[in-house]
């Protein structure tokens, strides 16, 4: 089992759609840090389980410095996000958004 793994920063904005008073309502920032893991038994013919430049256009491209509310289908939760980008990218198996210091959501495909 080959796993490749594909740390990045992220700086974007969000404000959540809750069920209950919270600051995260208002618009509000973070300086993200995902990290994605994709895994594969057998290379690709390009002796690859997934190119670290098609992870980054998936995300940093389409994420840094954007208002996530804008470009995301979703209340973009840590949580959403994490499942979003899991499947934005092939042989992706897990995948951890830090939205702070002590945040951290992981999302692993069954």
């Amino acid at each position: 089992m080959f796993t490749v793994i594909k740390r990045m920063e992220i700086s974007a904005s969000h404000k959540l759609t809750l069920s209950y008073p919270s600051k995260c309502e208002n618009l509000h920032g973070h300086n993200w840090v995902i990290t994605v893991y994709c895994q594969a038994e057998e290379l690709d013919e390009n002796g690859m389980v997934v190119d670290f430049t098609h992870i980054k256009k998936a995300v940093k491209e389409r994420l840094d410095h954007k208002n996530l509310n804008d470009i995301l289908p979703f209340n973009p939760t840590a949580e959403n996000i994490a499942r979003w980008i899991c499947g934005q990218i092939r042989n992706c198996v897990k995948v951890e958004v830090r939205e702070s210091e002590g945040n951290t959501v992981i999302y692993e495909k069954d």
